[in-house]
């Protein structure tokens, strides 16, 4: 039996580079060797956006056309949405009465968002309990491994010890699933921070060559670097943390011709822009294409749902009797 993979992403629109090295890539490649569960996670879309969700069927129909055009094969993994298990809610709920609220607060992504957004938008009950809708997401189809990136890091700790504190308290029922690392560093934006759709610092994987050029000409670079003839700092400079993402740069080497002022700064930017362009043409082609079939997404996603839905009241049932649940 295959190790069972499970990861999700919430529906925001087209994705970027920042997802496509960060995680899309590892779920492609571990589709060729696990038993992969891969989902639309619009319940979690509403722990930030539940204003205004009108646009929710839209950027799923979007993200999931990235993920196709990028190498996920339906063939290969099983492509659900979240909404579309029913058995999710219950355990939601079943977790949510053995995880403590100082754990929900200590949460290092809850502090953070609290602080980089609208707190009085997102201080709600649902956005305090994303970890608990998590936790659920991967120990509902018994998930074993989590590609996550390291800012998830708690978050996948903190399913492992709701798994730890059922299967303590009411008997063996959930395993404790274990990250699997991006092998990636951190893909900046063209300001210099994490890249985001929110920050508006994205480089699209659908965006034209010079769309592209366009956006990483105007990333920062070593802002002690003022003239051509100026030695840099490639360690504080964005466009070199985005180049270490793609083998065609050396960065040993990249990084001498920075430091003896070997190439400027908009060399080494149309360089890897460029890089970025080839590297992309096949997923815009594959995009489009897929794009010109509107009933593609619906059907791979009915699909999916077909075959989680068994699998999630299995467990879903397990939890209930390990309660005593519903018994008399």
């Amino acid at each position: 039996m295959k190790d069972r993979v499970v990861s999700g992403y919430r529906p925001s629109g087209r994705l970027h580079l920042g997802h496509y090295h960060g995680n899309l890539k590892t779920m492609t490649r571990l589709q060729e060797t696990h038993d992969c569960y891969f989902f639309v996670a619009d319940w979690h879309a509403l722990t930030t956006d539940y204003r205004d969700t009108s646009m929710l069927g839209a950027f799923t129909t979007e993200m999931v056309l990235d993920w196709l055009a990028a190498g996920l094969d339906p063939e290969k993994c099983t492509v659900y949405r979240q909404s579309d298990i029913e058995s999710i809610p219950e355990l939601v709920l079943y977790f949510s009465m053995i995880t403590t609220l100082g754990e929900l607060e200590r949460c290092p992504t809850y502090k953070e968002q609290l602080r980089e957004l609208d707190s009085r938008g997102v201080n709600t009950y649902g956005f305090l309990g994303y970890p608990v809708l998590m936790a659920t997401d991967i120990l509902i189809v018994d998930a074993e491994l989590v590609p996550v990136g390291e800012d998830q890091l708690p978050h996948l700790e903190m399913t492992r010890e709701i798994a730890r504190r059922f299967n303590s308290l009411y008997g063996p029922t959930f395993p404790e699933p274990k990250p699997i690392l991006s092998p990636a560093s951190k893909i900046p934006g063209t300001d210099g921070r994490k890249m985001s759709k929110s920050y508006d610092n994205d480089i699209r994987l659908d965006d034209e060559p010079g769309e592209i050029l366009r956006k990483v000409r105007r990333m920062i670079t070593d802002p002690a670097r003022v003239r051509r003839q100026d030695r840099g700092h490639p360690n504080v400079c964005s466009v070199f943390q985005l180049i270490k993402a793609y083998p065609e740069v050396d960065p040993v080497k990249r990084s001498g011709e920075c430091k003896e002022a070997l190439i400027g700064c908009t060399d080494c930017k149309d360089e890897i822009a460029g890089i970025i362009a080839d590297d992309m043409e096949g997923l815009r082609s594959r995009r489009a294409e897929l794009a010109g079939n509107p009933g593609v997404v619906g059907e791979i996603l009915e699909s999916g749902a077909a075959v989680v839905r068994p699998i999630a009241e299995e467990i879903l049932g397990l939890a209930r009797d390990a309660m005593s649940i519903g018994t008399l």
